[in-house]
């Protein structure tokens, strides 16, 4: 496997191939800057490092691509590795554009490689166990569910240039939370997105929105709320919550072992009765890495040996885009996007951004 980016999330990515991910070997890793890309390889144990993408895949002799590069370079990287032959896991966003995000889909299912796009908090063993929890009647027929995810800012610089990350804390953290909406919903269609945002913490560094409210309609009457910022002081916070008619549930990623939860009928589910499950209960998720970074690691391994189809894949990606243009476009003008939604821009945030006077 080759590793592209040297950046936080590809420490994370390292720590849970080494820690978890015994089938996978990295055995090269890229990025931009020659002396980063040493130093990143040095730490980890990588035997090889590039500062020349073309180079990587053409000696590196890898099966395989996890591309933890910034936005702008996702679509490039991509289709280069899939004309190599190589599967690709890709971190969020998909890419910047839906038509970018297309050719991306459109690589690699012609050059017959898998394309995962990866989504941590589908794999998150709190999140699961609360799917798990849903799946089997603990709170009746969900109508409501909400996740927020917020800190104070992001790691690397690039992330506040629009040019670069195409959008702000929605293109950050947002994406997160429609696709754990989907997840949760089956992948139900979208009716239409509602968004407001604004920037009130880093207005001296970036155009991009650091503090963002979305709310997603689907079909099937379940009404989505996801919270995101960069301005919120005392470190990280990643919660969720799921509302139906029978029962609610919350769950923080950071902050304990259980997810909190009330059932009016209980459920059965392993060693847990419905007799023991009835009103307020704590259920204990499996204490591993919190976010779920080495699950789906571990499940794109399995599904390049075995031939399987991912569980989030590069159209699920697309989907997601495809509500963060919706988003963008209903925070410029104050009023509901119904999906589908394609309109040609340059990137997500232009469509919000373009509103603004003096932009």
């Amino acid at each position: 496997m080759a590793l592209l980016g040297a950046g936080f999330i590809s420490d994370i990515h390292m720590e849970s191939y080494h820690r978890f991910v015994p089938e996978a070997e990295v055995v090269a890793v890229y990025t931009r800057n020659a002396g980063k890309a040493k130093a990143f390889a040095q730490k980890h144990n990588i035997p090889a490092w590039f500062d020349d993408l073309d180079a990587l895949i053409a000696q590196s002799g890898c099966d395989l691509a996890d591309i933890c590069l910034p936005n702008f370079l996702h679509h490039e990287a991509t289709l280069k590795a899939a004309a190599a032959g190589k599967h690709i896991i890709i971190e969020k966003p998909l890419a910047v554009t839906l038509e970018e995000a297309d050719e991306m889909i459109d690589a690699c299912r012609k050059a017959h490689v898998k394309l995962m796009y990866a989504e941590e908090l589908c794999f998150a063993p709190k999140y699961e166990r609360v799917r798990q929890m849903v799946q089997q009647g603990a709170v009746g027929e969900v109508y409501m569910l909400k996740q927020a995810e917020k800190h104070s800012g992001p790691h690397s610089d690039w992330f506040y240039d629009v040019n670069l990350s195409g959008g702000g804390v929605l293109m950050d953290m947002g994406c997160h939370a429609i696709e754990w909406f989907r997840w949760m919903t089956g992948n139900a269609a979208i009716k239409s997105v509602y968004a407001t945002m604004s920037t009130v913490l880093h207005k001296e560094r970036t155009k991009g929105e650091d503090n963002s409210v979305m709310i997603i309609e689907f079909e099937n009457g379940v009404t989505a709320v996801a919270e995101n910022s960069w301005a919120k002081h005392g470190g990280m916070d990643d919660k969720s919550e799921v509302h139906g008619t029978g029962g609610v549930v919350y769950a923080d990623l950071f902050m304990g072992n259980a997810a909190v939860s009330y059932s009016k009928k209980g459920y059965d589910y392993a060693m847990e009765k419905a007799d023991t499950t009835i009103g307020w209960s704590f259920t204990v998720f499996e204490e591993v890495f919190n976010q779920g970074y080495p699950h789906e690691l571990r499940h794109f391994i399995d599904c390049v040996l075995n031939d399987k189809q991912p569980l989030v894949t590069g159209e699920d990606g697309r989907a997601v885009l495809e509500v963060l243009y919706a988003a963008y476009a209903s925070a410029a003008e104050g009023r509901k996007i119904e999906l589908p939604f394609a309109p040609k821009v340059s990137k997500p945030i232009d469509l919000w951004l373009g509103s603004q006077e003096g932009y």
